[in-house]
């Protein structure tokens, strides 16, 4: 089974954003244009060195694939943080990175529509993709609220500034400052949906601050299935253990495996304790997948019938779990047939 490949990509710049954040612009080269494409919302993951190790970490885009600029992420340090600290301190322009292809679900269907988008601190990145993606190809309304700790932890200040010049009829940007304001709480959050009847909401930052975006959510009322968050966990090192295509697993049985992808549907067989990814991978199935250790949740796909068990999951929570979605880098067959769709 063949894992993913990275590629070699140059730097083409380091932009140093805040005193703790810098953006890193990638050369793509001819033959790999197509590969690197992306969708707003989507990220990348970079190969790092970490002592005698290789730490692979996912970085969002913040850039937008509507425009004319390169492929760029943005890294914050991170207190003991070994791969962003290690980007921020050592790459420079004219470096050479391994980088996987982009990847992730964090993605609206439709660009033209009303938008609430939250961001704490660099959860920014992805969601000024977006936002800047939406402004010029869609027509609908945006509002963005965007915390931080103080004004110097602002990302892209200038860049807001100058959108919300440019947009001003569709495009309204609060900061919301904890030196000023104090934490946000889901009461506060609850009115900045107001006025919108039925917006998409996207939200990435720190952990506490999206449970707030989420339970502000039901407040307002505003549909489950309209609240997309993006979360992100520290990936082991190389050597730390990762993914296993066959596993002996209590329970699993050899299946018979319906795929949806893509608009086509394939059939193939499964061992007993293969992983469902790694039999598609095997049958020539491209099936998007990125971290393989279930935390990035690029290879979420749908149960549509048959049973499976998860053999890590840090990705999916109780309430996607309950509407049927599933991870294949670590489904594992628990009946003879099982049947997977991936969304389109």
């Amino acid at each position: 089974m063949s894992l993913p490949s990275y590629h070699e990509l140059r730097v083409a710049a380091v932009i140093q954003e805040t005193h703790d954040a810098c953006s890193f612009e990638f050369d793509v080269p001819e033959d790999l244009v197509e590969e690197f494409k992306y969708r707003p919302g989507q990220f990348l993951t970079l190969r790092t060195p970490w002592q005698d190790d290789w730490l692979p970490r996912c970085y969002s885009l913040s850039s937008s694939p509507y425009e004319k600029e390169r492929l760029r992420v943005t890294v914050k340090r991170v207190t003991d943080g070994r791969g962003s600290n290690w980007l921020c301190d050592n790459v420079k322009a004219g470096d050479t990175l391994e980088v996987l292809k982009p990847a992730g679900v964090f993605v609206p269907k439709s660009l033209d529509r009303d938008f609430v988008l939250f961001a704490g601190g660099s959860g920014v990145t992805p969601v000024l993709s977006i936002l800047r993606s939406a402004l010029s190809q869609g027509q609908g309304r945006i509002r963005f609220v965007y915390a931080n700790r103080d004004e110097s932890s602002v990302i892209f200040k200038d860049l807001l500034r100058e959108l919300a010049m440019q947009y001003p009829e569709r495009l309204q940007i609060i900061h919301w400052l904890d030196s000023v304001q104090g934490h946000t709480s889901p009461t506060h959050l609850a009115r900045f949906v107001e006025g919108f009847s039925d917006p998409e909401i996207f939200v990435c930052g720190p952990e506490p601050f999206m449970q707030c975006v989420e339970q502000a959510a039901k407040i307002a009322g505003v549909k489950a299935k309209s609240v997309h968050v993006e979360r992100f966990v520290s990936l082991p090192g190389e050597s730390e253990g990762g993914f296993e295509a066959v596993v002996e697993h209590a329970g699993s049985t050899a299946t018979h495996l319906t795929v949806e992808l893509d608009g086509e549907t394939r059939e193939i067989e499964c061992e007993d304790g293969e992983v469902l990814l790694a039999a598609m991978l095997r049958e020539g199935i491209k099936a998007p997948h990125s971290c393989l250790v279930g935390s990035c949740a690029t290879c979420m796909c749908t149960l549509v019938s048959g049973d499976v068990d998860l053999l890590a999951n840090e990705a999916l929570d109780k309430d996607e779990l309950a509407e049927g979605w599933t991870l294949a880098c670590q489904a594992v067959a628990m009946s003879d047939k099982v049947h997977l769709k991936f969304p389109d």
